[in-house]
C-alpha cells in the first residue's frame, strides 16, 4: 500500500546520512580540502561549514589545500570566508606551507587574498626563511619581490640572507636588496 500522504517519503530515509557526529563532519570537510576535491569544499561551505574548521594540529582547510598544492580548493575557500592567516599549532600559515614546498601558483593566491609576508611560526621562521632553507629560489624570488624582508631573524637568530650565504646560495642571495 503506497501513502499519498505528502509529509510521507516515498523512498527509504538514508538513516546513515543523519548518524554523523560533528567530528566526522569536520574530518571529511578537511580530507576533502586535503585531497583537492573543490566540489565537494565547496558543497560543504554552501551548507554552511565554518571556513576555518582545523584539525587535532590546527590545521585549517586552507592550510591543508595550499600545502597540496590544490589552487581551485585554495581559491574556493578563500570564496567561502577562510582565513588567510590562520596558524597552526607551530604558528605556521598557509603561505609557510607553500613556500616550504615551492608552489607558486598558490602563494600568488595567498598574497592576492592578503596574506601576511612575513608571518613567523613559534620558531621565528618566515615564509622567505622557509624557501630559503629548502632551496626553492623561484619562491625566495617572488616572495622577496612581494616585498618580504631577508632580515627578520628566527629565534636561532638566522636571518633569511644569513642562511642563504650560509648554504651558498649565491642566486638567491643576490635577490635581496643590499641589507
Amino acid at each position: 500500500m503506497t501513502s499519498t500522504d505528502p509529509d510521507t517519503p516515498t523512498h527509504p530515509v538514508d538513516e546513515d546520512a543523519a548518524s554523523f557526529t560533528p567530528e566526522q563532519i569536520s574530518r571529511l570537510f578537511l580530507d576533502a580540502a586535503r585531497d583537492g576535491q573543490t566540489d565537494l569544499v565547496t558543497s560543504f561551505l554552501t551548507a554552511g561549514m565554518d571556513p576555518d574548521t582545523r584539525n587535532e594540529r590546527g590545521h585549517s582547510a586552507l592550510i591543508l589545500a595550499a600545502y597540496n598544492s590544490h589552487a581551485d580548493t585554495v581559491a574556493a575557500l578563500l570564496a567561502g570566508g577562510a582565513s588567510v592567516d590562520l596558524r597552526d599549532d607551530k604558528g605556521a600559515t598557509a603561505l609557510a606551507g607553500v613556500a616550504f614546498k615551492g608552489n607558486l601558483a598558490v602563494a600568488r593566491q595567498l598574497i592576492a587574498a592578503g596574506a601576511a609576508l612575513d608571518a613567523p611560526n613559534h620558531a621565528g621562521r618566515t615564509p622567505l626563511i622557509f624557501a630559503v632553507m629548502f632551496n626553492r629560489g623561484a619562491m625566495a624570488a617572488f616572495l622577496l619581490e612581494s616585498g618580504a624582508d631577508p632580515d627578520l631573524r628566527d629565534g636561532e637568530g638566522n636571518s633569511a640572507r644569513m642562511l642563504a650565504a650560509q648554504l651558498g646560495l649565491a642566486d638567491i642571495t643576490a635577490l635581496m636588496p643590499a641589507a
